[in-house]
Parts: structure tokens; C-alpha cells; sequence
């Protein structure tokens, strides 16, 4: 991504919140056959030292990638949208885009079967808390069991990541709140981190 000084997230809290957040995400690959690219679930592994996040791959997804032979980028992409010039000081004609955005890298570690049936039973659960009548894959584990075979887990340590927050932090702040007050109706997300980087120091 563009170095900009003022956009740079470095605080590994930061990214943590932000995958919690954004728990959908980019799996890129360099793998022998050119880029390879897919989309899963990630969830941020609480008790590592460091960054980590578990996913799995749907096969054949893992061979595509070579999953555990060379090294993964994982784009993990929050809140995000068009930011119209119309929001700024007279006379300034630039629109631009908004977003908090981050890169990790790191090569995955392949989990074993049941290390793989624990990850998605933890994935499953995380999502199914937000609904009144939630499931579980232990209702029926032989049979969830079975669907997890054409399923690859991994758990990636973070060896390094770039990540920006990118919210007009070059205008001033009179410029910044109305840019947040126009968003809020259509993305309170991003109105949120908005408001957020202004309240944090800069």
C-alpha cells in the first residue's frame, strides 16, 4: 500500500480490533501456477503471542494456493467508501476513499483434522451467538464431521503486516466532522472510525 506517514497503523491492538471487526477475508497466493485468490472467514486466535488468525480453505482451494509451502497475504478490509469533494472547504475539487485496510503476512500452519473440525466448530459459533435460535456443529458431530473432510484448517502467526486508517486526517477538523456527519446515515462504520481517529492522539 501507498506510505503516507499520517494513514500508518502500527499499534498491533489496532489490527487485532480490526479483524474482529472485519472478519471477512482476501487470501492471496503466490503460488507456481501465478496469483491464486480466495475469500473466507478469519478469526482472530486470542490466545496467541503476536498476531494470529484460524481459517480453513475449502479443497481443493489448499492445493491451489500450495497452502504451507510458501508465504500468505491475508487482505483484511474494514469499513470503506467515497469520500465526495462536495464535503469540503469551497474550492477544493478531490474526491477521495476512505478505509481502514490491512495486510498480513505469514506462511500458515496446516491443522490436523481435528484441529480443523475445532476451528470451524469455533468459527460456527462465533457467528451463530449474534442469532436468537444459534447453531451448533456438535448437534450432529458425526455428521458435521463428515461435511469437515472437504475442509482444510490453518492458523497463520503473523510474521509482519501494513496496515493503514486512512480518514482525512490531512483536513482540518471542521472539514473531518462534516465528512462524518455525512456518512454516518449510509456507513455508521466508517462514521465510527472517524470519530474514533479524532479522539485518539494523531
Amino acid at each position: 500500500m501507498r506510505h503516507t506517514p499520517r494513514y500508518l497503523m502500527t499499534d498491533p491492538d489496532e489490527v487485532k480490533r480490526l479483524i474482529r471487526n472485519a472478519p471477512w477475508a482476501t487470501f492471496v497466493s503466490p503460488a507456481s501456477t501465478g496469483l491464486v485468490a480466495s475469500h473466507y472467514p478469519v478469526l482472530l486466535d486470542e490466545t496467541a503471542h503476536g498476531i494470529a488468525v484460524l481459517s480453513h480453505f475449502g479443497r481443493p482451494d489448499d492445493e491451489l494456493h500450495e497452502l504451507g509451502r510458501h508465504e500468505l497475504l491475508v487482505i483484511v478490509q474494514g469499513p470503506h467508501d467515497y469520500v465526495s469533494p462536495s464535503w469540503y472547504a469551497p474550492g477544493d475539487l478531490v474526491p477521495t476513499w476512505n478505509h481502514v485496510t490491512a495486510h498480513l503476512y505469514g506462511t500458515p500452519e496446516i491443522l490436523d483434522e481435528d484441529e480443523n473440525y475445532d476451528v470451524l466448530c469455533r468459527l460456527t459459533e462465533h457467528f451463530e451467538q449474534h442469532h436468537d435460535d444459534g447453531r451448533s456443529l456438535l448437534e450432529d458431530e458425526a455428521a458435521t464431521r463428515r461435511i469437515a473432510k472437504g475442509t482444510v484448517g490453518l492458523r497463520l502467526l503473523v510474521d509482519r503486516f501494513d496496515a493503514r486508517a486512512k480518514l482525512s486526517q490531512n483536513k482540518t477538523r471542521d472539514v473531518r466532522d462534516e465528512i462524518t456527519r455525512q456518512l454516518a446515515p449510509s456507513n455508521s462504520a466508517l462514521a465510527e472510525e472517524m470519530r474514533r481517529s479524532m479522539r485518539d492522539p494523531e
